[in-house]
């Protein structure tokens, strides 16, 4: 079994943003590899790689508000032997930048960590313009992209670590507000390898990012109803874990996908298709149902889309309903 935060489900819950995890793994690829650069667009400190340009200026790229000039300059320095990784919102990067990530990132196979920022409803008061909520689904269609969202801090430096030693396009999505975290200096991670946070029979909730919580919350609630909850952390959305996903469904028989995230095109469809082609079993999925999130306080918008504990046990609820037809 994986080595977890003992002090899931309690209040004190130590919490901090996905993206100070970045900061900090960045700054540690820095000091093992002098071919690492840093790009942003004029957003150092909201995409925590202020640490890195201070011990690294000369490895650090300040572009402006230029993120498609950013994207070409980082497929340059990588085709020149650098380890690109591209800090911005992902609204804008890889939103805005999506032709350049296509063709000079991915199509070129360049050495880019494309790092998206400020994703989902959480974001805030910044509102819908600042939500990315598609980035999941334009960048997993792209050939030799990786595609990675950590559910907590330690994941996003373990995941930061792990694409910046891997040879080939990524694309790493970050949240902005702090969140539980889940797992410990301890918990083992492999990029491409789906983590069980929770053993169950009766359903599996597959998510991925740190709305993952509230589907482990919700699995601890349904525990007392008698309901047996299997919890696997998706944190690979390609390459993804088709053997994990497989063996999860056949033990379960019943599905829900959890993800802060338009439900068309993400984390969510991803699963499905591997069920749809391998296994097929009853499937909920919760997330953004085609819309474009607004401002709010982030455990406000969680609840208003449809990403809260209570929508989570509705929804597994509802997929049990259907188990066995």
């Amino acid at each position: 079994m994986l080595k977890l935060n003992s002090k899931i489900g309690q209040e004190d819950i130590e919490q901090e943003p996905t993206r100070s995890g970045y900061g900090e793994g960045v700054v540690e690829l820095g000091q093992e590899n002098q071919n690492v650069v840093v790009l942003t667009a004029d957003l150092r400190d909201s995409t925590k790689v202020g640490e890195f340009a201070k011990m690294f200026p000369e490895r650090f790229v300040e572009c402006g508000v230029a993120e498609q000039n950013m994207m070409g300059i980082a497929a340059g320095l990588a085709l020149a032997g650098k380890v690109s990784f591209v800090s911005s919102y992902a609204t804008f990067s890889p939103g805005r930048s999506w032709d350049q990530l296509r063709v000079s990132v991915c199509y070129s196979q360049a050495n880019v960590k494309v790092i998206g920022c400020h994703t989902g409803v959480s974001v805030g008061p910044d509102g819908a313009t600042h939500q990315a909520l598609e980035d999941i689904a334009i960048t997993r269609v792209l050939p030799n992209l990786t595609v990675v969202v950590p559910c907590d801090s330690v994941q996003a430096k373990q995941a930061t670590l792990a694409i910046g030693r891997l040879k080939g396009p990524a694309y790493l999505r970050l949240t902005r507000e702090a969140t539980p975290v889940m797992t410990t200096q301890e918990t083992s991670y492999e990029l491409g390898k789906a983590q069980i946070f929770r053993e169950g029979t009766d359903v599996v909730i597959i998510g991925s990012g740190p709305v993952l919580y509230n589907g482990i919350l919700a699995a601890l609630e349904l525990e007392k109803q008698g309901i047996s909850v299997m919890v696997v952390n998706n944190h690979t959305i390609k390459p993804i874990d088709t053997e994990t996903i497989i063996n999860a469904a056949k033990k379960c028989g019943a599905v829900v996908t959890l993800e802060e995230h338009q439900v068309m095109g993400g984390a969510g469809s991803a699963v499905c298709e591997v069920l749809a082609k391998n296994f097929p079993v009853p499937v909920e999925m919760v997330g953004v149902q085609d819309h474009f999130g607004e401002s709010g306080e982030p455990e406000e918008l969680i609840e208003k889309f449809g990403m809260g504990k209570e929508r989570i046990i509705q929804a597994i609820k509802k997929v049990l309903s259907r188990k066995g037809r």
